[in-house]
């Protein structure tokens, strides 16, 4: 059956179609060629610009289309709609948009350094408003593309046909100015791109001239006159490093940023001015964004932002801040998130022969010091024949001057032989025979033998004068200096972008007002950041204020205090170690509930973080030590724990059944006190505890009692005391004198009486006089506290009562923070 449909197709085929016409080919490998012939189409004859002039093969044919109509910038303006159909009808076979919006691009002062049109009527805006209909708008040629096309008729570059071949076109334009690097270009082709940005002009045509001088001149001494680019919308550069990579290596990444003042107001409070945008930022969407990251609370501090732009005054965007907002803060917070920070990223691809090739600065620079000596000898030599030719036929008007009567009669006697007979007469050349045909007898017979010698002498001196800067290249690049430098004097200008220091690599904490803060996390591991001023210091006794909604089995576990720069080393239950910083921790109102902690760490089912500490940065003379639940110790060099492993890092070997449960910086001399739930410690010093690596399990603190585990670790302190808290708010100051050094391992001394009234030790810290103590509870209740207020007893006592609680509720966590200088106030019951 098959066999059977596949001859009835192949019949069908063969009654509506010749057979003998059809070729088989391979379809992978047409493909191919297919795929490759477009690629080099769009390469070559679309995005990517000649490195000689800078332009891409629809801007040289708008250019050369006006220049055609002789729309010169001294002229009237001319209707863009006849000159984008004469580069369609000529030129460029392709789509009257295309066109259009390529050549309002050289007309729009915010896209282009160094306009190549000049444009009357709506060319578009920095706010992205489209350009008016082409019907509409009117352009001419500028002062400055006039320099692109001087000289074009001396035979300076070569022609080719145009695409119906009724044409011939310039392969390229003989440009004078280094188009390439001062007005840039962007272009993406088939697998590659182009990003070219644009420079000052003074500048770049110092550096042709230097490197003319100096053909073996380094990156870093161009970039003596070459800056760096140079924007139209001005804004500044944030460093040169991006600027140094992409002249060497024709690729970087250059920061750009926008110009902005803090200003403040009558009323107190501050605005952000902006006046300057990065390059190619388009100034509504940017206001926009800016909305939308208050909107989204991205950016908080920001009341209004109103655009006061004008073509008068020029850019304006006014950013209102709530009073209470840190302008600074703000300021870098929207360079952070929105496009007031841009970055351009460098690739400096153009054609070369034919081909694209990534160029650094110093190859771009060469390939035009050789365009400009190939296009000054063309001229050179087109006037030099000029001039010659014109001599030749000088020396015929002094032979014909000489013998005026005689070529008069010859030429009145003769009808069809003229020319011959002048020839033959007085060896004329046919040109010069012709030249004197060409004059009517009147011009023959006042013909002045001084002029005509006052011009022949002027022709030889200036042929002369051509031979020596053809037969000296040394001459030739003095004279295309001095050409270049008359170019700078009447179009150069000064800098717009100025290059600043690099601020570049904005930390986020650059971006975070650097204040004190609490960190509490609960048991089942929501955590948050707030303010110390948050809690109000209260006498000892009073009953706080609550300070975050729990769940009703969950509450607070942990609480400590630190700096929203500071590193945050949060240590688990199984032995990890993951690294953040303060302000990653998202604040919170002081009764929220804060955010689950595996939302910013990635734990493991069963893990929760059990130790945490701040640090400014990783010290390889400081050490971290860890205690377990179950008494053991470890002393590892902090510097072997500066890891970005997301996934966190094994800080310690655990036992079965061990958890780690403290970690403090030491310095390697420190005595260290261990504290247990059943009222045990032991003094010793952590020369008895030698570093391990960083995965080893540590040795022996404490000798544990039945039921018994470690509830704390503190470092002893000059001017410390110990102080003990109780899960039933009772607490008391012990002198760490009667905390003799033991040896390490043993079972350590009594350090807390415990009855029902106190139940267990909740945590032991070091502190002094100067410090106030945080206490907060299975509520999620905290109390602020003057450790002054709290007695000093003896080892075997339980102390007194620090915090009242209602029935069934605990404290869980102590923590020590800075005296706070305020009033302090009793609160009722919550």
């Amino acid at each position: 059956m098959a066999n059977e449909k596949n001859e009835k197709i192949d019949s069908h085929f063969e009654e509506y179609f010749d057979t003998q016409t059809i070729v088989n080919v391979d379809i992978e490998k047409r493909m191919k060629e297919a795929f490759i012939d477009y690629a080099m189409s769009v390469i070559v004859s679309r995005a990517l610009p000649d490195v000689r002039d800078g332009l891409k093969p629809v801007h040289r044919r708008i250019l050369y289309s006006m220049h055609e109509e002789h729309l010169t910038y001294d002229k009237p303006f001319f209707k863009s709609a006849t000159t984008v159909g004469n580069v369609i009808g000529r030129y460029h076979p392709h789509g009257d948009a295309s066109v259009y919006d390529a050549m309002v691009r050289l007309a729009q002062d915010f896209s282009m350094r160094y306009m190549l049109i000049d444009g009357h009527g709506n060319f578009g805006s920095v706010d992205g408003d489209p350009p008016a209909a082409y019907r509409y708008t009117e352009a001419r040629m500028s002062k400055l593309s006039n320099l692109m096309l001087e000289n074009i008729e001396k035979n300076t570059v070569d022609f080719a046909p145009n695409f119906d071949e009724k044409r011939v076109e310039p392969t390229v334009l003989p440009t004078r100015i280094p188009t390439l690097l001062i007005n840039g270009s962007s272009g993406i082709a088939v697998g590659m791109a182009t990003n070219i940005p644009p420079h000052n002009l003074s500048e770049v045509l110092d550096g042709v001239i230097a490197q003319i001088d100096n053909p073996d001149i380094t990156t870093e001494e161009l970039m003596e006159y070459i800056k760096g680019p140079d924007f139209p919308t001005y804004a500044s550069i944030m460093g040169r490093s991006g600027i140094r990579s992409a002249y060497e290596t024709g690729r970087g990444k250059i920061i750009v940023r926008a110009k902005t003042e803090i200003v403040e107001k009558k009323n107190g409070g501050y605005s952000i001015v902006i006046t300057e945008l990065p390059y190619l930022v388009n100034k509504r969407m940017l206001v926009e964004s800016i909305a939308n990251l208050v909107k989204d609370k991205k950016i908080d501090g920001l009341s209004d932002i109103e655009d006061h732009s004008s073509k008068r005054a020029g850019i304006r965007i006014e950013i209102y801040l709530k009073k209470e907002a840190n302008p600074q803060v703000v300021l870098n917070q929207l360079y952070k998130y929105s496009r007031l920070q841009d970055s351009f990223s460098v690739n400096m691809i153009a054609l070369q022969n034919g081909r694209p090739k990534l160029m650094c600065l110093k190859e771009v620079i060469s390939h035009f010091i050789k365009f400009q000596e190939e296009i000054v000898t063309r001229r050179i030599k087109f006037d030099r024949e000029k001039a010659l030719a014109r001599m030749h036929i000088l020396e015929g008007l002094r032979i014909a001057l000489s013998n005026i009567d005689e070529i008069i009669n010859i030429i009145r006697n003769s009808y069809d032989d003229a020319k011959e007979r002048l020839i033959e007469r007085f060896e004329f050349s046919e040109i010069q025979a012709q030249s004197v045909l060409d004059m009517r007898l009147a011009q023959l017979q006042r013909l002045n033998g001084e002029k005509i010698e006052e011009e022949y002498n002027e022709l030889r001196a200036r042929v002369n004068e051509f031979e020596s800067l053809l037969g000296d290249r040394g001459l030739l690049f003095e004279q295309i200096k001095k050409e270049l430098n008359e170019i700078k004097e009447k179009y150069g200008d000064e800098r717009r972008t100025e290059i600043t220091f690099d601020y570049s690599q904005i930390e986020d904490e650059d971006l975070i007002e650097e204040e004190d803060v609490v960190i509490t996390m609960t048991h089942t591991g929501y955590i948050k950041r707030l303010k110390t001023d948050t809690y109000r210091s209260q006498k000892r006794g009073g009953r706080g204020i609550s300070g975050m909604a729990t769940k009703e089995e969950d509450f607070v576990e942990q609480i400590f205090t630190t700096s929203t720069h500071n590193f945050i080393l949060c240590f688990t239950n199984k032995g990890r170690m993951f690294k953040m910083k303060g302000y990653q921790i998202p604040e919170a109102s002081r009764t929220a509930k804060g955010m689950p902690i595996v939302n910013l760490l990635s734990l493991d089912p069963e893990e929760k973080v059990t130790a945490t500490i701040p640090i400014k940065e990783f010290d390889d003379d400081s050490y971290l030590t860890m205690v377990t639940k179950l008494g053991t110790i470890k002393k590892t060099k902090l510097s072997e724990y500066n890891s970005n492993r997301s996934g966190g890092l094994n800080a310690i070997g655990l036992n079965e059944g061990d958890e780690l449960i403290k970690v403090e910086i030491t310095n390697g001399e420190n005595d260290i006190v261990l504290g247990t739930s059943l009222g045990n410690a032991i003094r010793f010093n952590e020369k008895d505890v030698r570093p391990m690596g960083r995965t080893a399990h540590g040795v022996r603190g404490i000798k544990l009692r039945d039921n018994d585990f470690v509830v704390g670790a503190c470092l002893v302190t000059d001017e410390s005391r110990l102080l003990v808290v109780s899960e039933n708010g009772m607490g008391k100051r012990t002198e760490l004198s009667e905390y003799k050094v033991q040896t390490r391992g043993g079972k350590g001394i009594r350090t807390y009486k415990i009855s029902s009234k106190t139940g267990n030790v909740t945590g032991i810290k070091t502190v002094t006089d100067n410090d106030d103590i945080m206490l907060i509870t299975s509520e999620g209740v905290i109390i602020r506290t003057a450790v002054e207020d709290i007695s000093t007893l003896g080892r075997d006592t339980s102390g007194v009562k620090i915090m009242k609680l209602k029935d069934d509720v605990k404290v869980v966590s102590v923590a020590v923070v800075e005296k706070e200088e305020e009033e302090t106030e009793e609160t009722n019951e919550i």
